[in-house]
């Protein structure tokens, strides 16, 4: 069978796919990625073969007018640091440094084209190409178009603990049709009620909404190539805990600089008899361990599925994929979220016992000392962080979903 794989520009969507992937091509099924040229390298890199079809505007920049939308609905003023000009990215004063209406009528109508030409794209692909199955992530539209021209089932692969029907504002994560591409190949408005089944690797305890019919899968993680230093397979000299502090560019390019919390998490933790281990940007490490005994920071990437195993604790602004990878590893979490979807992962975490969650626009120091204080001595967010764990491996493993998705693609 052939096997068409749709994805946004975020890596950290594409990432939970890979093992899917990897399970129908050992199988002997042909798998394709559809993805924007920008993507390209990524799936080279994870095994799978990229097709280079998708368009459309910035992913980073949809979430920076977003957030603009979301202050200007509230009509309060902007403090330093606090808002990006969707565009540019550079620091706002006001909400009048982006002039939306005049952004608006000088790109508008090339977007739309830029939206409805990759939706074609695909819709060429698709119909050429003739996949008997379709998956793709919630925040892509073509590969739902392609499925729906093709009568073939889409089935859709959650990244976090947001599912595809929740009700909360800010966590519709199903992103709409703004290009009118759905109506123009007579099919009904993009939706979730288009995806015929969702791949659902959250464990029962921290289960996000969709009402699709749910195929339980185990997740893998995947975190892109790349090996470890010798030291992150043995604990610590002394028996000291390791806390990991795992930081990426993305909550930078959307809220800006003051969401770089990786030097006030530093403060923070200068007291504690602790090993910090730090993951973040080629940018953003200068100078972060200078004066700080203790303090590692990696020099290179290195997936977090090889650091997780050897580290008490691990605090991260609630992405969905750091969360998801140190669950399976059965570590305790701290969350410092800025996004609704954030906050969500960190919430459903949080409530099933593994962990804590801090809002990070206004963490405060003492009370990031306190909660990672208290992940590495009391007991019972340990053992509920290897519940989850527990939980998650006793979902099916990818290669085992593959006769029910073969079974989906016949029956339809």
């Amino acid at each position: 069978m052939r096997v068409l794989f749709t994805t946004s520009e975020w890596p950290t969507h594409f990432f939970p796919m890979v093992p899917l992937g990897w399970a129908l091509q050992s199988a002997g099924h042909e798998v394709r990625v559809a993805c924007a040229p920008s993507l390209v390298p990524v799936v080279r890199r994870s095994g799978l073969v990229p097709v280079p079809l998708l368009g459309g505007p910035d992913p980073a920049f949809k979430t920076r007018l977003a957030r603009y939308w979301e202050f200007a609905a509230r009509q309060r003023p902007v403090e330093p640091g606090e808002l990006l000009h969707p565009v540019t990215a550079a620091p706002m004063d006001r909400l009048e440094d982006f002039d939306f209406a005049a952004y608006r009528a000088v790109h508008r109508d090339a977007n739309l084209r830029t939206m409805r030409d990759s939706c074609d794209r695909i819709a060429e692909f698709a119909r050429d190409w003739r996949p008997g199955l379709v998956v793709t992530e919630p925040q892509n539209v073509e590969g739902v178009l392609a499925g729906r021209l093709l009568d073939v089932p889409v089935v859709c692969q959650l990244f976090g603990l947001v599912g595809t029907d929740e009700t909360e504002p800010g966590l519709d994560i199903v992103l709409e049709d703004h290009s009118d591409s759905f109506a123009r190949y007579g099919l009904p408005p993009m939706g979730a009620g288009l995806i015929d089944a969702v791949l659902d690797p959250c464990p029962p305890s921290a289960a996000p909404r969709t009402l699709r019919p749910a195929l339980p899968v185990r997740y893998v993680p995947y975190n892109g190539p790349g090996d470890a230093p010798p030291w992150a397979g043995a604990r610590p000299d002394g028996g000291r805990p390791r806390v990991l502090i795992a930081w990426g560019t993305s909550v930078s390019g959307i809220y800006g600089s003051r969401a770089f919390l990786v030097p006030d998490l530093l403060r923070a933790l200068a007291g504690a008899d602790t090993e910090v281990v730090i993951t973040a940007a080629d940018a953003d490490r200068t100078g972060l361990a200078a004066g700080r005994p203790g303090v590692r920071v990696l020099d290179r990437w290195c997936p977090l599925k090889l650091l997780l195993p050897t580290c008490d604790a691990v605090v991260h602004y609630g992405s969905g994929g750091t969360g998801m990878t140190a669950m399976a590893a059965g570590v305790p979490q701290l969350a410092l979220p800025f996004s609704a979807e954030q906050r969500m992962n960190s919430a459903r975490l949080t409530a099933a016992g593994a962990g804590f969650r801090l809002d990070g626009f206004d963490a405060d120091p003492a009370a990031v000392a306190d909660r990672v204080a208290r992940l590495l001595v009391e007991p019972a967010h340990r053992e509920r962080a290897r519940a989850l764990r527990e939980e998650a491996l006793a979902r099916p493993a990818p290669a085992d979903l593959v006769p029910r998705l073969l079974d989906l693609a016949a029956a339809r």
